[in-house]
């Protein structure tokens, strides 16, 4: 590769922004042209040689009523083809049969003449002018009038996009473009205006030093074991503009000597940046058609198929509400690819993960590696049982994470957080079947000379051999810890503790039954507006009470205003008081510490003053005058035929534990609950199992405090500098 004649090509294209379209477009709109019309540009020169030959089968077609156009890509000698008069910079021989000339030819039509330039391509690369909205910027360059200057710099021959060598104008060579040249043409124009528009960075353009690490991690394990001849297939299913793909390649064909063909695959739902990748695609020779269009989470573009290589670096704290319905239905879950779980809607990262786990290959010897991308989220949001913990349970308990990196902070464009690689493998070898290795680099950088964005921090190339090597050592060292899967699991256990109620009659406990107690507020403003009205008439005070509710931002429910309306419910509710009345004449103001008895006695009463009232209205007054106190009785739930009292629960006091996945859950309770809380039990039939991965309690540091001696040293040192200060301050 030929990097210097490259570099001066991408010197004169990023030249062309400023020198076309300074104050034309915005700086951050510049990528909106230059890319797509380097694009084109290249396509045009490819198709040059053989414009003649797809101009005469396509009037062969159009003569023939032929609307199916697909047979011309076997005389333009591409997957696409273009059946204008026009090119951009070379005009037919004058006696050939089927003429084209340059849109150069006719300055003062080639506004008009580039749309028809454009409406002659093939579908593939319609679709690609289509994604990158190029129509939409031919009215601000007709007004411009730059329409000519642009192309006449993509044409001159101080640029050479072509794959033939040329001469310029001062006689020197100008080698050839290759597609893979072309390629890193482009990867590199993308690379700078990404930077250049960092705030956008991080949404479509992962450091390249980081795809490298990803790659190497990738590959270097299989080193010699790739069969020579043979395919594999490398997928991203968050593709962007085709980066990690196409660094993934080349690195796959460098350790095989080019010896192994690798087909990339990739999926991604900005229309611009997927523009790119399948320009990148055609431009390399590539089959676009790999690349599909759309939501990965809603809309798989390749449902039903396996990979061999699969990397990404997926959105993450992104929501993926958009996709819901596609994935599950209320509580169903209709997408297989999400089977054992799905995370909070806020961040859909881990979904990336579990569609590239659930793509790996099960049949093959080589079966699938993956590596992605992700924030510290992916390693411990959501408690056991939750979707994103049943993922990682998944994963872990099938024996497919084998690795996590944890990068150095400040090394992505729009975040400084912390950034984690996971690497997956179902063909683990046998010194890591059954374990996890967690490698810190966090300390493993250099410092950027220039920040951009938030990247301030790089990886070298020793740095990613430093790393890969950490890898494959496999070893225990200060930033390489080797743990068991079940080191990662954990059981959560509910302590639930007994309920203990006091019950007592009181008069201010009776009166506060005229209420019901979840519409309390409500009602009390209305009894205390309306008094005794409430149980006869209402609606002459709907409006006021409606427009007191609107002003006062205060939410009622359609059900509750049809009650809060209805004199019914008001007679209801006063019945529920006058019952509590009687049985509070009754009890007298008796305080009672055993509710086991008190509520027996409270249904011998009721039957004795002949009082019926229905369950809910038992338990409204029950409500009212009980109250929990640590220092009463046990409230008994009810007693099993062999003698077992089972208690009531206080919800108040349900905690919690996480015991470790290999411990017994019993010997745990006794050792860590029993003696603080004698009366807790374990609820057995909500323990669930849990997943998460703390690279900070695995890899923390103690630092020890400051002696008194320094830090008494310190504030010495500051008073005698300071003397004297205030004196000044105050003359």
């Amino acid at each position: 590769m030929n990097n210097k004649s490259h570099n001066k090509v991408i010197s004169y294209i990023w030249g062309i922004a400023d020198d076309v379209l300074r104050d034309v477009f915005v700086r951050g709109k510049y990528r909106d042209i230059i890319l797509p019309f380097t694009v084109l540009r290249r396509l045009d020169v490819l198709l040059e040689e053989t414009k003649e030959k797809v101009l005469e089968n396509d009037q062969f077609l159009i003569g023939n009523k032929i609307d199916d156009k697909s047979a011309l890509i076997k005389f333009s000698g591409y997957p696409f083809y273009n059946t204008s008069r026009y090119t951009m910079g070379k005009n037919s021989l004058t006696d050939a049969k089927f003429k084209f000339v340059s849109l150069m030819s006719d300055p003062d039509r080639i506004d008009s003449n580039l749309e028809e330039y454009l409406d002659g391509f093939s579908p593939n690369v319609q679709e690609i002018i289509s994604k990158f909205k190029i129509r939409n910027q031919l009215e601000t360059m007709r007004e411009a009038g730059i329409t000519f200057a642009l192309i006449e710099k993509l044409v001159s021959n101080e640029i050479n996009l072509s794959p033939h060598d040329v001469i310029n104008s001062r006689g020197e060579k100008l080698p050839g473009l290759t597609n893979l040249g072309m390629g890193y043409v482009f990867e590199e124009l993308i690379r700078k205006f990404n930077e250049e528009n960092n705030e956008e960075a991080g949404e479509h353009f992962t450091p390249r030093e980081i795809i490298r690490l990803m790659t190497h991690i990738m590959f270097e394990p299989l080193k010699g074991k790739l069969k020579e001849h043979a395919r594999y297939s490398i997928y991203d299913p968050a593709c962007g503009s085709g980066g990690m793909l196409t660094e993934a390649e080349h690195f796959a064909e460098k350790i095989t000597d080019h010896k192994s063909k690798f087909v990339l695959y990739g999926q991604e739902v900005n229309p611009e940046t997927y523009a790119i990748c399948t320009s990148d695609m055609l431009i390399k020779d590539e089959d676009p058609e790999n690349i599909a269009y759309g939501s990965t989470l809603g809309n798989d573009g390749f449902m039903g198929q396996e990979f061999d290589f699969m990397l990404s670096n997926p959105p993450y704290g992104k929501s993926w509400k958009i996709d819901i319905d596609a994935i599950q239905d209320k509580n169903k879950i209709l997408d297989s690819r999400f089977q054992v779980g799905t995370p909070r809607s806020s961040d859909g990262q881990l979904l990336f993960l579990s569609n590239m786990a659930y793509k790996m290959k099960k049949n093959t010897g080589l079966g699938s590696r993956v590596a992605s991308v992700h924030n510290g989220s992916a390693l411990f949001t959501g408690d056991a049982g939750s979707g994103e913990s049943n993922i990682r349970r998944w994963l872990i308990e099938n024996d497919w994470l084998e690795c996590i990196i944890g990068l150095p902070k400040n090394m992505f464009y729009n975040t400084g957080i912390s950034t984690y690689i996971f690497i997956l493998n179902n063909r683990k070898p046998d010194q890591r079947k059954g374990k996890v290795q967690l490698i810190d680099a966090s300390d493993i950088y250099q410092k950027m000379r220039k920040s951009l964005g938030n990247k301030s921090y790089e990886l070298t190339k020793y740095h990613i051999r430093q790393i890969t090597d950490i890898y494959l050592d496999f070893k225990e060292t200060e930033q390489s810890k080797i743990f068991d899967n079940s080191g990662f699991g954990y059981q959560k256990i509910i302590v639930e503790r007994p309920l203990r109620l006091s019950c007592q009659f009181s008069k201010e406990k009776v009166d506060s039954l005229r209420f019901l107690e979840t519409l309390r507020d409500e009602m009390e403003y209305i009894y205390d507006r309306l008094g005794e009205e409430v149980y006869s008439n209402l609606n002459p005070h709907k409006e006021a009470i409606l427009k007191y509710w609107e002003n006062n931002e205060i939410k009622v429910s359609p059900a509750n205003k049809n009650k809060l309306f209805d004199s019914k419910f008001w007679l209801g509710q006063r019945a529920i008081m006058e019952a509590a009345q009687k049985l509070f004449t009754h009890f007298g103001d008796a305080i009672s510490h055993d509710f086991n008895s008190y509520k027996p006695d409270i249904d011998k009463a009721l039957k004795s003053l002949d009082l019926k009232l229905g369950n809910s209205e038992k338990k409204q007054i029950i409500n009212a005058v009980s109250w929990k106190n640590e220092e009463a009785e046990r409230v008994i739930k009810k007693t099993e035929k062999d003698g077992t009292i089972i208690y009531e629960s206080d919800a108040d006091l349900r905690d919690a534990e996480n015991v470790p996945l290999l411990e017994d859950i019993d010997e745990y309770f006794e050792r860590e609950v029993a003696p603080h809380v004698p009366d807790a039990w374990i609820d057995y039939t909500k323990t669930t199992i849990g997943y998460e991965i703390s690279f900070t309690k695995y890899f923390y540091k103690y630092q020890p405090l400051r002696s008194l001696e320094e830090i008494t040293k310190d504030l010495i040192k500051v008073e005698k500098e300071s003397e004297g200060l205030l004196k000044k301050i105050l003359q």
